[in-house]
Formats: C-alpha cells, sequence, structure tokens
C-alpha cells in the first residue's frame, strides 16, 4: 500500500511562495494498493489536482470516503474531473446529516445547486454511487477494507481505519480530543468525565494495531488555549495519542492556514528535540510526499 498527500491545509487554502514545502491545498490523501486500485480520503482542493492526472488513463475506477462535509474538505468535489465522464465509476462514502436525515447524496449535492455552482450534480455524466456510512461499519471494498469511528468535531464526523496489502492506515478528519465540559464540582463533571475516559479509551483502542495514523494537528499547545471546542487537536496531543496506541509512523496534518513553511519547520524542530527517543517516527505531511506504508 501507498499513499501519497494531495492535500495537507486545513480550514481554507493557502497558495502562494510561503506555503510551498508543506502544501496550500486542503485535506485530500490518495491511497493506492499494491495493484494500483484507488481510495480517496476526503475531497479538498487537493483532489483537483489528482482527477487531472487520473484522466489519463481513463476508465477511472476510484472510492472517495469524505470524513466529514465541512467546506474545507469536500470543497474540491465539484472540480474532480472524473465525475464530469462517462465510463469512469466513483463511489462516494461519507455520514449522513443528522439534522436533515439525509444520506451523504444529498449532502454533497447541495454545494453544485444554483446559485452556488453552474453544474448540477444531475449534469454528471460519470457512474456515480453513493453510501453513507455509520459508525462503526466495515466496508470491504474487495482489495481493501475501510472501517469508520466517529470522531469529536462540531459536525459528524468520521476516522478512516484503511487496512490493504497487510497494512493499516487511520485517518482522523478533524478530532479534538474529548475533554470534560463541566468545571470540578459541577454536578454532572463526574459522570461526564466517566464518559470522556470512556471515549478517549475507545480510540485508543481502535487505533492499537494501526501502523501509521494520519492525524488533525492543527494547533500548538498555547494556540489551543482560546481555540477549545473548535473540533481540532494539538501536535503534542496527537503525539501522546500515538504514543499510547503503540503506532510506529505519524504524520501531522491540517496544517494551520495561517502557518509559513519556515514556521512549519521550526514547529518540527522543535517537537523532534523535545519528542526525542518516544519510540516512534513521525513528521509533518508534506502535500506531493508520495509515501510506502
Amino acid at each position: 500500500m501507498r499513499f501519497r498527500f494531495r492535500g495537507t491545509r486545513g480550514s481554507l487554502p493557502a497558495p502562494g511562495p510561503d506555503t510551498v514545502r508543506y502544501g496550500g491545498n486542503t485535506t485530500c490523501i490518495e491511497v493506492r494498493s499494491d495493484a494500483g486500485e484507488l481510495i480517496i480520503l476526503d475531497a479538498g482542493t487537493g483532489i483537483r489536482e489528482l482527477g487531472i492526472e487520473l484522466m489519463a488513463a481513463r476508465p477511472v475506477k476510484c472510492h472517495i470516503f469524505i470524513s466529514h462535509t465541512h467546506w474545507d474538505h469536500i470543497h474540491g468535489l465539484p472540480f474532480f474531473l472524473p465525475l464530469f465522464t462517462p465510463g469512469n465509476a466513483v463511489t462516494l462514502y461519507g455520514p449522513p446529516d443528522p439534522l436533515a436525515m439525509t444520506g451523504i447524496e444529498a449532502v454533497l449535492s447541495k454545494q453544485m445547486e444554483y446559485p452556488h455552482f453552474p453544474v448540477r450534480v444531475a449534469e454528471l455524466r460519470a457512474d456515480i454511487a453513493y453510501r453513507t456510512l455509520a459508525d462503526r461499519q466495515a466496508v470491504d471494498l474487495g482489495f481493501a477494507t475501510v472501517s469508520t469511528l466517529l470522531m469529536n468535531h462540531p459536525a459528524m464526523d468520521f476516522g478512516c481505519k484503511v487496512r490493504c496489502d497487510g497494512k493499516t492506515l487511520f485517518f482522523t478528519g478533524d478530532h479534538e480530543p474529548y475533554y470534560n465540559i463541566y468545571a470540578p464540582g459541577d454536578a454532572d463533571f463526574e459522570e461526564y468525565g466517566r464518559i470522556v475516559d470512556e471515549r478517549n479509551k475507545a480510540l485508543t483502542d481502535f487505533l492499537r494495531g494501526v501502523d501509521i495514523l494520519v492525524a488533525d494537528a492543527q494547533y500548538a499547545e498555547e494556540e489551543y488555549r482560546t481555540r477549545r471546542g473548535w473540533g481540532h487537536s494539538t501536535f503534542e496531543r496527537t503525539l501522546s495519542l500515538a504514543r499510547e496506541a503503540g503506532i510506529a509512523r505519524v504524520y501531522l496534518t491540517h496544517h494551520e492556514t495561517t502557518r509559513t513553511d519556515d514556521e512549519m519547520d521550526v514547529i518540527l524542530a522543535r517537537l523532534r528535540r523535545e519528542w526525542e527517543g518516544c519510540g516512534f517516527d513521525f513528521d509533518m505531511a508534506r502535500e506531493g510526499d508520495d509515501l510506502v506504508a
């Protein structure tokens, strides 16, 4: 199994000379089996260039798993060229809309409605199938299995565990570590604390045996103090999770929109000093990196 980072930025694309090394496109990961079968994790702006490359070897067959439907994880989808061509087969997987009680097809079609976009979903010519996911669902693709886990984010967000060719990769989508929303002394503090402990344990248990963790780590600890509840993790908390779950390789992603390459270099150097001897390898996700699991 191989994987390539097509987009690593969080919240908003950030193109320009200051984001060349780590990338300016929003979240998208290309996953390939040894035989070349294709899974795509999220459809941020990074999926556009992938789609252009795929069209050079038609017909295209792929499985796109959407962790959640915030804009930065889907706004490249209307520009994914394989959707427009007859003969291509694309299956879209993702969470439902729990408010409207609709499936992933309704959520995704809204972004292509007038007046937001000039092409409607009904005008797409590929063979498109939709599969609405549930928590802890295992999807057997034949060449791989993708299993879901509900994460902590201000939208229904599924982390995806991809098992393929004897290796396992887990992608969190967006995730904030569970925490107690009540203060000590509040009537619900102890009960909610037990719930937090259960959910943190469930996540750690789900990650045991994973070879590679690709995780939301948008903030440094000092930044997180003013962004608690926004649905994102920190470098340090993600590395702590990896250590607790016994994961060998970690890639920190969903980079803060305003963070420059030089600032990323400084943070990575600090983390490597502070986490020297941690027992696992970690790095920042870099757009364009093509890696072997």
